[in-house]
């Protein structure tokens, strides 16, 4: 499955966030929403992207922004380490049943690893996505690059 592109509207979804509440993407019309994908929780690498997201909660507010961190996890984990590691406001939305079904609609899953890309998708007011970039797992993605792209 080919990798979701720029102009492409991002297909809806239905997701529990790490309190288990159900978070539908559809919901956040009118805002631009950053879908930012992480392989595991309880990584490093993985940490500090979702740190990075809720320690720029005021300039994602600037561009009327919605950052999401999103993983094949299951939410009573993601709620654990959302706690440990300190994140209060992101929402960190658990794709885990059908495993990775959202990661896959997205051409993101990794079929042989079983979880997704590390991957930040960003999405306009209308759900049309206006900025992808996928990175090596091992590497962490620059949040000013993400803001940057926010601010085009």
């Amino acid at each position: 499955m080919k990798c979701i592109a720029v102009g492409d509207t991002a297909p809806d979804f239905a997701l529990k966030d790490n309190r288990g509440n159900m978070i539908e993407l559809s919901s956040f019309r009118g805002k631009k929403v950053l879908l930012s994908w992480h392989p595991l929780a309880w990584t490093s690498v993985c940490a500090e992207q979702m740190k990075s997201l809720e320690a720029n909660l005021g300039e994602f507010e600037k561009y009327n922004t919605v950052p999401l961190g999103l993983s094949i996890d299951a939410y009573p984990s993601k709620n654990a380490w959302a706690k440990e590691l300190g994140i209060a406001a992101v929402k960190l939305l658990a794709d885990f049943w059908p495993h990775g079904g959202v990661a896959a609609a997205y051409g993101i899953f990794r079929e042989a690893e079983g979880f997704s890309e590390r991957a930040n998708v960003i999405l306009d007011e209308s759900g049309k996505v206006i900025w992808v970039k996928v990175y090596d797992i091992p590497q962490l993605p620059d949040i000013n690059e993400v803001l940057a792209a926010l601010g085009k």
